[in-house]
């Protein structure tokens, strides 16, 4: 998979507003969200000196983080995923877990991983073993999704962004979390070698700037 462009702008309720509906307008839902919107769960993995986090806040221009993910609370569909980001440039790559892989990864159980036959969950193993990553924080938001097939553009705004504090248990339903502190409304704007004009005139706000906000971090806040 090729790196892609993306651009974070933070942004607050009333420039959601309006940027929902030029976008409306311009770009129709993604295939995720038949209503409008849906609900992400993430699990974050780190190393026991928080190398991804540290290296976000230092701005590290070659960088990577791993999380397992489901949607709609709803764990029928899991993914692993890697990003790994160089500058404004950014690469996801995703493999499949059962309901039971992705549990043991959350508890450090790993006798399954080397012989799975998926590369991305050996990579994950390797690190497990050799750098000690291990899952750090829940982090929940809701996302409303946008595509425009020139330039092969994909357009959300995440919102309500929750903590789980120090817990990893995931596919629990009964998990708490707590709102991060300060978060804001995301925009995000991700694109392959061309950004249309009619795309970008819908997510123009004045006195907005790209900005390298992270949910990871913001959800580490306390701790």
């Amino acid at each position: 998979m090729n790196f892609r462009h993306e651009w974070k702008h933070p942004i607050n309720y009333a420039d959601l507003l309006a940027v929902r509906q030029r976008l409306r307008a311009v770009a129709g839902p993604d295939s995720h969200a038949p209503e409008g919107k849906y609900f992400v769960r993430s699990l974050y993995f780190d190393t026991p000196s928080d190398t991804a986090l540290r290296e976000k806040l230092d701005g590290v221009n070659w960088r990577e983080k791993f999380r397992i993910r489901y949607y709609n609370r709803d764990p029928s569909l899991i993914r692993l995923e890697k990003k790994s980001k160089r500058n404004s440039l950014c690469r996801k790559e995703s493999a499949a877990l059962s309901q039971a892989e992705a549990q043991a990864a959350a508890d450090g159980v790993l006798d399954w991983m080397p012989d799975c036959g998926r590369p991305l969950v050996r990579e994950l193993y390797r690190k497990m073993t050799c750098q000690l990553l291990r899952p750090k924080t829940i982090v929940d938001y809701t996302r409303e999704a946008f595509v425009y097939a020139p330039g092969n553009v994909r357009v959300t705004l995440d919102y309500d962004i929750r903590t789980g504090l120090g817990c990893t248990d995931f596919l629990n339903s009964r998990c708490i979390t707590v709102p991060a502190r300060d978060a804001p409304v995301i925009l995000e704007v991700k694109w392959d070698e061309f950004l249309p004009s009619v795309i970008q005139d819908a997510v123009q706000l004045n006195n907005r700037r790209a900005s390298a906000f992270s949910k990871y971090a913001a959800c580490r806040v306390y701790g």
